[in-house]
């Protein structure tokens, strides 16, 4: 059994924090220690952990992959979001956390985001907690 979030996205490229819904997910399921994976199912987003504490992190990350990756620069995928689905690549589909004592184990500035590519739209991010059953 895996658990939904939902992401509503109000820009084209943006980043959004998800770590106290992850944390939400990872108390209702009970579970002491663990793994938690994060799943993004969708072709033109993805998820990330990395520093939370300066929201310029975040900008420097889409302006990087902005560049490295151009909205509109002639792909052959003429749906017009060609980009988003290669920066979805480049970022990944999921991530995987471990649980200790029913938290997630994050550094000190890291959170979990979910990272859109082709919004603004309705997302969701599936969690999936696994006991280690001890």
């Amino acid at each position: 059994m895996y658990q939904t979030i939902s992401v509503n996205t109000k820009n084209r490229i943006i980043m959004v924090d998800i770590t106290s819904e992850v944390q939400r997910c990872v108390k209702e399921a009970g579970i002491k220690d663990g793994i938690c994976v994060i799943y993004v199912p969708h072709t033109t987003a993805g998820i990330t952990i990395n520093e939370g504490a300066d929201p310029d992190v975040c900008r420097d990350v889409l302006e990087k992959l902005a560049e490295l990756v151009p909205y509109g620069r002639g792909y052959h995928h003429t749906e017009g979001n060609a980009d988003s689905h290669i920066k979805a690549t480049l970022v990944g589909s999921s991530v995987t956390v471990i649980v200790e004592d029913g938290r997630l184990v994050l550094g000190t500035w890291q959170r979990i985001f979910f990272c859109e590519f082709d919004g603004p739209r309705n997302r969701k991010a599936l969690v999936k907690c696994i006991s280690s059953g001890q």
